[in-house]
């Protein structure tokens, strides 16, 4: 119960079972929760059917409909905290973030980093195969961030994280409401306001290979005014007080009809 990767799906049949397989075959004791939206492809029932294969280390949580990103995540933060693992981490479904990385991720937290970030944009991080509309918009992203914020953080929009069980502990989910580009900032916005170390570790990221990209114009324009209203409520009031709450806050009890399904 140390090592959970939370991985938020929609309509993922393509990736879904060899990115499960890819994490767990590692043999490194890492736990997998699938947050399920309600794919209307079977994604759920793909991730059922696998149980057997994986038992005591594959997990579901379906919900009905697209509840969106960072529901999904808080959803599994919520659930991690109730099971007591200690490093939770976040993880696309379709092969844009390496497996392999999650070991340097865990190694980053281990040593003391309340989160770490796969990034793409220290020494050493490097994206693939993506078409330049898509890394000027990620790059004019994280430049726009570090500049309104001044958050020191070089990619803050990744979704490639780690978090230790402390800083899940610290923050009240409750007060984090965006769903796209914006919650990923918010959590690390939310970590550096709290003075929790943030480390940054660099990754390779890789444009997906099947299945659709989930972006909108929707998620964009949220990221863009989600900035503007971080700045101002770090300006003008406690933003820290906002998001500081106990684990009580955090936790949730699953009632036993509703209980999480899992392998047998």
């Amino acid at each position: 119960m140390e090592k959970l990767v939370i991985i938020p799906t929609y309509n993922e049949k393509e990736n879904i079972e060899s990115i499960i397989g890819a994490v767990i075959s590692m043999q490194q004791n890492y736990h997998v929760l699938i947050i399920d939206d309600g794919s209307p492809d079977g994604t759920a029932d793909l991730v059922k059917s696998l149980f057997y294969k994986y038992p005591a280390q594959l997990f579901l949580e379906e919900r009905k409909g697209k509840l969106g990103l960072g529901t999904a995540y808080i959803h599994g933060f919520r659930w991690a905290l109730e099971k007591g693992y200690q490093f939770i981490f976040e993880m696309d479904a379709d092969f844009s973030h390496n497996p392999r990385d999650l070991e340097s991720l865990y190694a980053a937290c281990k040593s003391g980093a309340g989160v770490a970030v796969g990034s793409r944009y220290v020494k050493g991080g490097a994206v693939e195969n993506w078409p330049t509309n898509r890394i000027l918009l990620s790059k004019g992203a994280s430049l726009y961030t570090r500049m309104i914020t001044w958050m020191p953080v070089r990619d803050p929009t990744a979704g490639f994280v780690c978090y230790r069980k402390e800083f899940l502990e610290t923050i009240n989910l409750a007060k984090i409401t965006f769903v796209g580009y914006a919650f990923q900032i918010e959590m690390k916005f939310a970590a550096w306001k709290l003075g929790f170390k943030i480390a940054e570790v660099p990754i390779t990221f890789r444009d997906r290979q099947l299945g659709d990209s989930k972006m909108n114009k929707g998620i964009v324009k949220e990221g863009i005014l989600g900035v503007l209203k971080l700045r101002w409520m770090s300006m003008f009031k406690n933003y820290r007080k906002k998001v500081k709450n106990s684990y009580e806050n955090n936790s949730v009890n699953f009632p036993q009809k509703e209980a999480v399904l899992e392998s047998k």
